[in-house]
């Protein structure tokens, strides 16, 4: 090739474009400038985009709308480092914005700004790229990719950097990551708890501030709190809490401390150190009382273990807490009264506040006006009278039953629950539950049975269980509305609900009328569900079961087909035959008033209230006297002795009254025979079948089995319920009665003067009773084993059939 002529040099000068000084207002141009291949207009276009959004929010959320985002992230990795540090600066000032923020993480930045963290790059580089970073890290799915691309090791070297900002960032973005899980078991691994010590010296506030909400999250792991405690972490912590200059610090530090209080270990570390002391003397001493709640929630926390309680039990941390009680302030207060019921678990320091005479204060505290400071002082009565007879002799002393029963219909859930709780622990002494009781403790427990809340409910249930002792407490219960609630309890799918409502059921069925509305209300059919199923069944609901049906005589034959010996029936004792499925079982009251029907006669056992006419010679009444009750009908008076003779009026009998109202005058004559025949005879087996043979004459006499169909029962029962037109016939009326009908009387006169036996129900009228008796070795004179026998109270009256034997069960069948 030749040389150029100066002719062709000269038209290629003039050829040549001369350099360009480019400007523009308009953003947008600006934004297209950074396509550009020419590093100068690079160089310009991204500073003057980093300096329009520098300006405000509105700038930044324009850039993102004409698409600066995009190309700016491209020229995060330019060579040159000029437009390099450019373009992540507009990018880290953009990314503050929660649009731009949002857009951000569409791009897949994060794996170019973690390279940008080496030591090589510059602190200006460092800043802007942990800017961005810190505003993505707010978002899980950014920590993710953060964690994925090993991003935590060179924030934690960045901690230590001498730029405040790039340190605070840094922090920032780890106080992000330690959010999950992952990263705050990892993180004591990589070395961080050193430099973020360091950084509780600043001089900034904001990053003293963000490095103490970091170790409040950190050092609720385990292993991270060994670290901290090695690195001498408390006793810095402490030495901020004693600087008054760093009081705007105090409250998180006591979160963290919080934290290491929380287990055994280091607080015995601490304990030793004499660090606890230091932490006493710091709640006592005067500070805001934001900061002494805090300081004393520390105490509270430490306080969930046993072993802990014991710890600050032998630091005599109670006279701390009885000291606050007098604290100006409600919520401190409330607070000491928090940390009260949480170390009141451990005995000796239920008695050591007694001793302090901080029981009494906690009462008054009763009486605040704080809704707030009434329930703590409740939650600490509830613990310190917890299985402690001598502070709930304190509190009934102070007065706080009175209180504690107004507490009740509290608005409070929390409230009403320690209330009751507490109630129920006091009522274990007689002393007290009879104040209660006296003040209507029982009657105040109804409104809550209705609530919603699970504590308040078993609580109150348990209060029941302790004051439903005798039955006018149990009368004043069922007046009161009570009982309806406490069955609605046994539906409960809450274990601990279920467990206090059955016990409660089991105390008040102590009562015959409060079992037998209990059983009205359907308590039955319930504890029988319960009990058939594995997962609700307990001690607890069969106990309830056990209690209402032996309150309920009629019911439980009704339902088990069984009395036992200790089942002692009594004047109003009805036999309703045998259960069907699905339905109710009525009371007598429902059963008289119904007209009559073909089911199955009522036999109702009705001793007289009193004499009204003069017996006669024959056992059975006469057909006249059979219809007593049911017509207007003149009782003659009883004869007097002529000096008590005063003029009485006839009494009348009226229409609309069965005659069970009036007493069953021929069951009172088979009464009165059965004690004559009876107890005339020193032989108990003597004793049993002459009863056998009273009641076979009164039923009809003996019947041979082949003979059954000839004893005309059916007819002569339907007979006396035309009669008397109901469907419920006294016993004592039933001339000819089969198998039920006599086992069913020979137990109503075995019960009423004092023998023991059992009434069994078979199928198809069958019933039978079972005694039982020793059998005397007269060579050796002494008992051997008790046997059972069957009564035969139909073929051969009298005649005890073993129970094993061929002719008992024959007895018992068809």
């Amino acid at each position: 090739m030749g040389k150029k002529t100066g002719n062709e040099k000269e038209k290629e000068d003039k050829e040549a474009f001369e350099p360009l000084s480019l400007e523009s207002k308009a953003p947008a141009t600006v934004v297209l400038l950074l396509s550009s291949q020419e590093e100068d207009i690079l160089v310009k276009a991204t500073e003057a985009i980093q300096k329009f959004a520098e300006k405000g929010e509105e700038n930044k959320v324009t850039l993102l709308g004409i698409g600066a985002l995009g190309p700016l992230c491209k020229l995060i990795d330019h060579s040159n480092k000029v437009i390099k540090r450019n373009a992540l600066m507009a990018v880290g000032i953009m990314a503050t914005n929660g649009e731009v923020s949002d857009a951000l993480k569409k791009e897949d930045v994060i794996p170019l700004l973690l390279q940008k963290l080496t030591p090589e790059e510059d602190a200006v580089v460092h800043e802007f790229a942990t800017l961005c970073l810190a505003s993505m890290a707010v978002d899980f799915t950014c920590r993710v990719q953060i964690n994925t691309n090993d991003g935590m090791p060179p924030l934690i070297k960045l901690l230590s950097s001498p730029d405040p900002d790039v340190a605070k960032n840094s922090l920032e973005i780890i106080f992000n990551l330690v959010q999950d899980l992952e990263s705050l078991e990892v993180l004591h691994e990589l070395g961080a708890i050193p430099p973020l010590l360091e950084l509780l010296k600043s001089d900034f506030p904001v990053i003293q501030h963000l490095a103490l909400q970091t170790f409040q999250r950190v050092t609720t792991d385990l292993e991270t709190r060994k670290i901290f405690r090695e690195e001498q972490g408390f006793e810095r912590f402490l030495d901020l809490l004693d600087n008054m200059e760093f009081n705007d610090l105090h409250a998180e530090v006591l979160q963290t401390v919080s934290n290491c209080l929380g287990d055994i270990e280091t607080l015995q570390l601490i304990h030793n150190s004499g660090g606890l002391t230091r932490l006493m003397e710091f709640i006592l001493a005067p500070s805001s009382p934001e900061i002494q709640c805090i300081a004393i929630k520390c105490i509270t926390r430490a306080a969930q273990s046993s072993e802990s309680r014991d710890v600050l039990h032998e630091q005599v941390i109670e006279r701390v807490l009885v000291e606050l009680l007098s604290a100006a302030d409600d919520n401190v207060k409330a607070s000491a009264c928090q940390a009260i019921a949480a170390i009141s678990f451990h005995p000796g320091s239920k008695d050591r506040f007694r001793e302090l005479e901080g029981v009494p204060i906690v009462v008054q505290l009763l009486h605040s006006e704080s809704s707030a400071l009434r329930e703590a002082a409740t939650q600490a009565l509830s613990s310190l009278t917890h299985k402690n007879k001598a502070n709930a002799l304190a509190v009934h002393e102070a007065g706080g039953h009175e209180i504690l029963i107004q507490q009740l219909s509290e608005s409070s859930s929390s409230t009403v629950a320690s209330s009751a709780a507490t109630l129920s622990n006091m009522a274990e002494q007689e002393i007290i539950k009879s104040s209660i009781l006296l003040q209507e403790g029982i009657q105040a427990l109804v409104e809550p049975l209705a609530s919603t809340d699970t504590q308040v409910l078993k609580y109150t249930a348990m209060c029941v269980a302790q004051l439903a002792c005798g039955n006018t407490e149990r009368e004043k219960f069922q007046k009161a509305g009570g009982l309806e609630p406490l069955v609605n309890l046994l539906y409960s799918n809450d274990k601990e609900v279920l467990k206090h409502a059955c016990f409660a059921v089991y105390a008040c069925a102590g009562d015959t009328s409060c079992a037998v509305k209990m059983c009205r209300l359907g308590a039955l059919e319930i504890l029988q569900e319960i009990n058939q199923s594995a997962n609700r069944r307990s001690s607890f609901s069969e106990l309830a079961m056990t209690s209402l049906l032996n309150s309920n005589l009629p019911v439980k034959y009704n339902r088990t087909r069984r009395l036992s010996a200790n089942d002692i029936i009594t004047s109003g004792f009805y036999d309703a035959g045998q259960a069907c499925v699905g339905q109710p079982f009525l009371t007598l009251e429902e059963l008289i008033r119904q007209p009559l029907n073909q089911k199955r006669e009522i036999i109702v056992f009705n001793i007289p209230i009193e004499e009204t006419v003069d017996l006669a010679e024959d056992r059975k009444p006469s057909p006249t006297e059979a219809e007593i009750g049911i017509k207007k009908v003149r009782m003659p008076p009883k004869k007097k002795k002529e000096k008590d003779k005063v003029d009485e009026e006839p009494q009348d009998i009226l229409p609309d009254k069965s005659p069970i109202s009036f007493g069953d005058v021929s069951l009172h004559m088979l009464i009165k025979e059965a004690k004559d025949t009876v107890f005339q005879l020193t032989d108990e087996r003597e004793q049993y079948a002459a009863l056998a043979r009273l009641v076979s004459e009164a039923m009809g006499g003996a019947v041979p089995r082949e003979k059954l169909h000839e004893l005309g029962w059916v007819l002569h029962q339907s007979q006396l319920r035309f009669q008397l037109k109901s469907n419920v016939l006294p016993i004592g009326m039933i001339n000819k009665g089969t198998y039920c009908h006599r086992a069913l009387l020979f137990k109503c006169l075995a019960d009423t003067i004092g023998k023991s036996c059992t009434l069994v129900r078979g199928d198809y009228n069958r019933a039978w009773n079972e005694v039982l008796l020793f059998k005397v070795d007269r060579e050796n004179l002494r008992f051997s084993m008790p046997c059972r026998y069957i009564v035969d109270l139909m073929h051969r009256p009298g005649t005890l059939l073993p129970i094993d034997s061929p002719a008992a069960q024959e007895y018992q069948i068809i």
